[in-house]
Order: structure tokens, then sequence, then C-alpha cells
């Protein structure tokens, strides 16, 4: 018999590979036995998926690595090798193995740009080869001469409007081959199970009892684990253990935990895998958001096989993947090849953190991804501070079920934040008048005000100022983080002020001793608070929050731009006479009484919303490609650059990494040489990220100095700006001598 083989690098035969699939399909069904899927249907996938790879063209291929234009492929070719007749035998119906032959024709996603004519040919051709195949697993498997079109036809799909059985069907078998093929392809496993997460918690809450032997989950955390096989949406104040809540929730299941900022996801990463699943947690927690390479390279740790830890977080392989919304939710636009990740999520829990941070857009996302994730079995929860009730009517308008507890989950017992609310514009005279060596976060709403702040406060020789914001070079940006999450501890006896934009609002667990911001809106607010008397008691009449309104001389800032005006004015006018004491109890009604449909249904925010989603449903199945998607997903307004100043600083360093990204693979270097060039590329890549920020398309144009080649397909802009280490970016337009700089709501 003749060798024909699947991969290359290493090689592998066909019957090799499609063993790997069978082995993962197993471990697959033994972890998920339960699985609303016809397991013998997925099966018959794995074992017919690649026997397309019998042909000339493709054996040639990985011989010489060269492709030939008129090679038909594999997937398409495999589908003659389906009995179909013995499966009507058995009695699956036409839709069953429409079903099958669509999955296996599409387990790759491929021009179609030849005929039936051509691949009848290419099947005549095989006929021979075929004579020279055994495979033990297919003793009975013969070719035929055509592809029954009552079954597949070139290019037709099976669609939603076709019916939400086959349509769901569908997806569950073609994705989870996809899942199968690639941990095969990879040679990791499909699946890591579940097994330890709820033996984790109950370690953690016994290592609070060593210090506090009375400690138990409190009513928040009790109702996650007695609604475990719920979808719910829960409101629970900051500081209440909302993190340890979602992941009792999802107990000992497969999980997503999801977060807007990815500052937020790094700082529960960390926590969850220093303090919560401490033993062998790379096989356990993965981290999935843009930077993960650079999260993993930085964890320095000689144990961890870097490359795999990479791979199984991508291909989804991980019990509990952290992540940003962007890297699961893009399903909603059905583009192809988008089928793995829902029938992942079918056998899935998926807590979204923070809803209240979310763009219209991405709210949109959101709405139309937990209705699938249900439609095919899975779970979501929505866990959060505050809760705009016009999110539950459209959650109920598009008839998505859940369980929700009859009050927020409030601790009554002690107050934390008084509130101050100054009817002016946010300014330098007001934050030191309460700088008294302790803790002041200022918050502004744009990046250019945080700046302008800064510059000012630096006028006035004040020691221990510092500035955040999306703005920075990243090794900047990481290092002040890291310092803000330093003094932010309750602990910490550090002090200073610390001027910062929205994007500390959400997750992060620092405690100040005095908030002063301008306002947002009310959910924005309260978050804000949140980063303020995080979870201590007001021991004085102090005002620890400072809430500049604006006025008609001085507004606030990014108003319109930024942040909806019209929410923005229904937030004003409901804040505008608080004074003192502001009770968690308060800050959840009065964002159930502002976000109403009522108030906002003429909004642009609620229009924006509506029309998104009418207009992701309105996109057909499969009509987008994964790359327009992920661009249209991520509203890509922005350009990776660097700026002038530190590529002048760092020149010779950025033309090292460079050289190294641009070398070239050579065809006689062995195993081990591949692997290390492929390495100091990643290295390499994340160092040179490392100079890098985003800015906005508009300040990248009529500002590039110089453009630096990482690839034929990848350029990085040297851009003409200033820039510091203290400030930021800062980008003068060209043609209108306009100052630019960051306004972005979130990073």
């Amino acid at each position: 018999m003749k060798e024909f083989y699947a991969k290359s690098d290493p090689k592998e035969t066909i019957q090799q590979h499609t063993d790997n699939l069978l082995k993962n399909y197993e471990l697959l069904k033994s972890t998920y036995p339960n699985l609303e899927i016809d397991w013998d249907m997925l099966y018959l996938a794995c074992l017919y998926h690649d026997l397309g790879k019998i042909n000339t063209r493709f054996q040639q291929r990985l011989l010489n690595g060269k492709k030939s234009k008129t090679e038909i492929p594999h997937g398409i070719l495999s589908l003659a090798f389906i009995d179909f007749v013995e499966l009507e035998n058995l009695g699956y119906d036409t839709s069953d193995i429409k079903i099958l032959f669509h999955s296996v024709g599409y387990h790759h996603e491929r021009e179609i740009n030849f005929t039936d004519n051509d691949v009848e040919d290419e099947i005549e051709l095989i006929e021979d080869e075929f004579e020279e195949f055994s495979y033990d697993k297919l003793k009975y498997v013969d070719l035929n001469d055509t592809i029954e079109d009552q079954f597949f036809v070139l290019n037709d799909r099976i669609y939603e409007k076709n019916g939400q059985d086959i349509f769901f069907k569908y997806i569950m078998i073609k994705g989870l081959l996809n899942r199968i093929d690639y941990a095969a392809s990879a040679h990791i496993v499909v699946e890591n199970k579940n097994d330890f997460l709820s033996n984790d918690l109950e370690n953690l809450i016994n290592s609070w009892r060593k210090d506090t032997p009375d400690a138990k989950w409190n009513e928040l955390q009790k109702y996650m684990i007695d609604n475990q096989d719920k979808s719910t949406i829960v409101i629970a104040q900051t500081g209440m253990g909302k993190t340890e809540a979602g992941l009792l929730w999802i107990g000992d299941n497969k999980g997503f935990f999801t977060l807007p900022l990815k500052t937020a996801i790094n700082s529960i990463y960390e926590r969850v895998t220093t303090k919560i699943v401490t033993d062998d947690f790379q096989n356990k927690v993965g981290l999935l958001h843009s930077d993960t390479r650079s999260q993993y390279l930085n964890l320095n740790n000689e144990n961890i096989d870097f490359d795999e830890y990479y791979d199984k977080t991508k291909q989804l392989s991980l019990p509990l993947t952290i992540c940003t919304l962007d890297q699961i939710f893009d399903f909603v636009y059905r583009y192809r090849g988008f089928e793995s990740k829902l029938a992942t999520l079918a056998y899935s829990k998926v807590v979204i953190d923070e809803i209240q941070m979310y763009t219209p857009q991405l709210l949109s996302y959101l709405i139309i991804g937990i209705r699938y994730i249900t439609k095919v079995g899975g779970k979501f929860s929505i866990l959060t501070a505050t809760l705009p009730s016009f999110i539950i009517d459209i959650l109920k308008e598009e008839e998505i079920e859940f369980a929700m507890p009859d009050k927020p989950f409030i601790d009554s017992s002690y107050s934390r934040h008084r509130m101050m609310v100054v009817e002016d514009g946010i300014n330098v005279d007001y934050i030191l008048s309460l700088y008294n060596k302790n803790k002041v976060l200022v918050i502004c709403n744009t990046v250019r005000k945080a700046q302008a702040i800064y510059k000012e406060l630096e006028k006035s020789k004040v020691e221990n100022i510092n500035l955040l914001h999306s703005s920075f070079i990243r090794r900047d940006r990481k290092d002040k983080e890291d310092a803000i999450l330093e003094i932010g501890k309750l602990e910490s006896e550090e002090y200073g002020i610390w001027i910062s934009t929205q994007i500390v609002e959400a997750s992060l667990d620092i405690d100040f001793d005095v908030l002063i911001t301008e306002l947002s809106d009310l959910n924005g607010l309260f978050q804000r608070m949140g980063r303020c008397y995080r979870k201590r008691e007001l021991i004085d009449d102090n005002y620890n929050c400072h809430v500049f309104i604006g006025s008609e001389k001085d507004k606030c800032s990014g108003i319109g731009p930024v942040i909806d005006r019209e929410i923005f004015d229904l937030s004003r006018k409901h804040i505008k006479d608080k004074d003192g004491i502001l009770t968690e109890k308060e800050k959840v009604d009065l964002v159930a009484s502002v976000y109403t449909t009522e108030n906002l249904k003429d909004t642009k925010y609620y229009t924006t919303l509506k029309e998104n989603i009418s207009y992701v449903r309105s996109i057909d199945d499969y009509e987008k490609t994964k790359k327009e998607i992920q661009e249209m997903f991520r509203g890509i307004d922005s350009r990776t650059v660097i700026p002038i100043d530190i590529y002048n600083l760092y020149k010779n360093q950025i033309k090292g990494y460079i050289s190294i990204l641009n070398t070239k693979y050579d065809n006689n270097m062995s195993k081990e040489e591949r692997k290390k060039l492929k390495r100091e590329k990643i290295i390499s890549r994340d160092e040179l990220m490392n100079f890098t920020v985003n800015i906005r398309n508009d300040q990248v144009e009529g500002n590039i100095l110089e453009e630096l080649e990482l690839s034929k397909y990848e350029k990085i802009p040297v851009i003409d700006s200033s820039y510091s280490e203290e400030i930021g970016i800062v980008v003068e337009k060209k043609d209108k001598k306009e100052k630019l700089t960051q306004e972005y709501r979130f990073d």
C-alpha cells in the first residue's frame, strides 16, 4: 500500500491524522456525554474529512511546497467517499446526510472557482490512487464518480432561513469537527476537563477561615451556587465578590469570563491563577485578548511550554478562559468559519461582567450572541453593579430566558460614599484643596482633559502626580497600570494624585481615599465611585466623592463625541440636587429609573443599539470573511503607530526586532532551528509592540514620516508627534494645525 500524507511538518499520513482526530473525538464525547449532538454523525465527519487529500495535486504540494492553480480543495473531494446509500439504509434522512456533506465539504473555507465537471475530472484521477489506499477504520469505503447534488451543490450553504433545526444541527457537527481537527493538527487535546474549580473555590474559602473562622459565601455567592443550572442576571454592589460569584456559578463546567477592558482582564487572570487555581493553571485557565502572547511571555515560568499554552488558549481547549467580548462573540455575524465558536458555547457558561461599559454596537452583539448561545444549549450570567432596565426589556423582546433575584445584593449595613456635586468644570485648585498626602483619584472623560489637568498640576510642583490613559506606548502603559494597582491596595502606604480616564472605572481592585470626577453618565459615575472606599465604611463627615457636572461656561469634556449627550443630560438632571451620603440602593434605583426604555427610546444610544441589531441580522449567513468581521466587530478606527520621539530613542533596537521578523525560514533548517527562530520572532514582535500606541486613523493621516515593514502584509508607521512617558502621545494634524488627542471611551 502507498502512503498518502495529510501533514508535512511533521509528516503524518491521512490515517495517522484521522486517528488523532478520533482520539480527540472520544475525549470530547467522554467529557461532555450529554451534549445534544449526533455523535455517530460527528464520528463519520472525522472519518471522511481528509480523504480528498489522496489526490495527486495535494500530495505533490506537500512534497514540493507549490500549490497547483487547478487544485480542488480536499474537503470537496472528500465528499466523493461518503457512502450515502448506506446512511439512508441506516435511517438517516436527506437533511442529516446534507449536514454531513456540508460539514466535510466546508471544513476549510476555500474559494470555489471551479465547476462540477472539474470536480468529476479530479475524482476520476483519484481512482487509481485510491486503489493504493488502505485504512482499518474504513474497510468498505468506495469512491463515487460524482458528488450527489441532493446533498451538496457548490457554493450552496445551510442557512438559518432553511430552518433553525437543520441550521443548529449543522453548526454543532461542522463546528466540533473544526475544533477536533484543529486540535489534532496542533497536537493538543480538544478539551481539558474542568474537574477542579469547585474544589479550588472551597480551598479558597478554607484559606480565608484561617484568619476569619466564620468566613462563608455571602448571599450573592450562595444564589449563584443555587442557580448553576440557569442563565441569570444579577445586580450586586461593587466589593461583593462578583468574581468569586461568577466562578461559583460556572462550577465544574467549561466557562468564559468576559470583561470589556484588558486591564481588568489581566487583573482577574492574575488573581485567579495566583489565589484560586494555582496548581497546573496553564492547563486550566487561559487569558484571551489581543495581547495574550505578551502576557504569557511575561509569566517567566520555565515550566510552561509557552507555544502549547498559547495554542490551547486560542483553540478554546482550556476549561476556563478570561477574555474580551470580541474574542468569542464575533460569531454573531455568521462569517465563513464561525461554527466552531458557537458549537463550543453550546456546552459552556459565559459570565458577562461590566455590561454597562459596552458601546451600543458591542451591546447589540452581546444581545444577539446570548440569544444564539441559549438556542444551542449554553448559559449566560450577567453580573453587574448597576443594570439599565432597557436591557431587560430588550432581552425579554428577544425571548431570552433567565432567572433574576427579586432584589439586588446590597450590603446596607454601612455607607461608603458621601457625594458632593459641583456645578462647574473640573479644575486644579479644587483638586489641590483635597490633596493632603492621601490617595486622590481624578477621572476625566477624555485623554485631552486628563493631559491638561496633569500639566496644570505639574506647574504647581505637586509631588507624586501620575497620568494614565490609553495614549501611552504599551511599555509605559503597563508600568503605569502596575503602579496604580500598587498604590490602590488598601494596605499601601503610598500617596499621590492619579489622573486617569474611563480605563480605570471597571473591575480594577483599587481603593483611593478621594474621587474627583467629571460626570459621564450615572452608570459610569457609580463605577468610578467603586474605585474609592471600595470596601471601607465612612468614618467621618467628609465628602469622599466630588462630581463635576459642568456649567454653561465650563462643560464636562467629551459630551457628544464620546458620551451620549442625551444620556448625559438625563444623568445630570437626576444627580444635580443630590448631596451627602449616596447608598448602594439609591445608586441601583437611580440607574433603574433613568435608563428606562421610555426615557432612552429617542436617544442616539438606544437608536444605534436597535439599528445595529437589525443590521447584523440583515447580513446573510457566510456573507463575510472572518477578517472582515474582526474589523467590523471591533469598530476599528485606529492604527498601531510608533511616535517619532520613541523611534529616535530606540531606533537600533526597533530595527533589530524588524530584522528578526523579516528573517526567512530556510528549507535546510532542522526542526529545532525552526522552532528557535519562531520563538525569536514571537519575542521580537512582542518587544517591538512595546514601542507602539494605537491612535485614530484621522490622526495618522498626513503625519506618517516613515513606514516600517514587518512583512509584505504589515507595516507600522512612524508618526510625527510629541511623546513623553509622563504625558503620552500628542499629535498635531498638519492641515488644520489642530492638536488631536485620544478621546476613546475604551482602550
